[in-house]
């Protein structure tokens, strides 16, 4: 005998996602597009008398992107947004995020070259910061020419990484520095 005052999973899914907003993924309405996993819409500029845009990425909070935006004929209403508009917002803000990407892995990923002790090539040794709120380190790496891991230590996340540091590492025997 089944209990009929329990839901089944499939019916507790369906009432979980009712309280949701109805959210269209396609929404062209002139001070707000949503498409393409983006959403673009035209706010009142809190820094003039004129107008902003803002590019929020689907599941982000922030936006990516803010920015002025066009008057209208009006020289008192916004432009409305359009395809082109749309098109080149979603390109700019990509580009703003990928390069936000790329500086947070330049900070997080160091690299450098140093001779091996044995004369036979190089070794090239990494810096990986492991960012965390309660226990944040960073991982020194070695390896050899053939991309073979020598050695991995711990070490504080402000460690500095350089040639002269790293050449002292290795020369230490891979051994932690203090």
């Amino acid at each position: 005998m089944t209990d009929k005052s329990l839901p089944s999973p499939d019916t507790a899914a369906d009432s979980a996602t009712e309280d949701l907003p109805d959210v269209p993924e396609i929404q062209h309405e002139a001070r707000l597009w949503r498409d393409d996993g983006w959403t673009a819409r035209v706010i009142k500029n809190e820094d003039d008398d004129g107008w902003a845009v803002e590019m929020i990425k689907d599941g982000e909070a922030e936006p990516a992107l803010v920015g002025p935006w066009t008057m209208g004929r009006d020289k008192k209403n916004p432009k409305p947004l359009d395809t082109g508009a749309f098109n080149t917002l979603v390109k700019t803000a990509s580009e703003v995020l990928r390069r936000h990407e790329q500086q947070l892995h330049a900070m997080l990923h160091k690299r450098v070259t140093v001779d091996s002790p044995s004369g036979d090539g190089e070794l090239a040794v990494t810096l990986d910061i492991v960012p965390s709120e309660d226990d944040p380190y960073a991982l020194l790496t070695a390896f050899d020419a053939f991309g073979e891991q020598l050695a991995q230590v711990k070490v504080a996340p402000n460690f500095k990484l350089g040639k002269a540091n790293a050449t002292a590492w290795v020369a230490d025997g891979f051994r932690r520095p203090g």
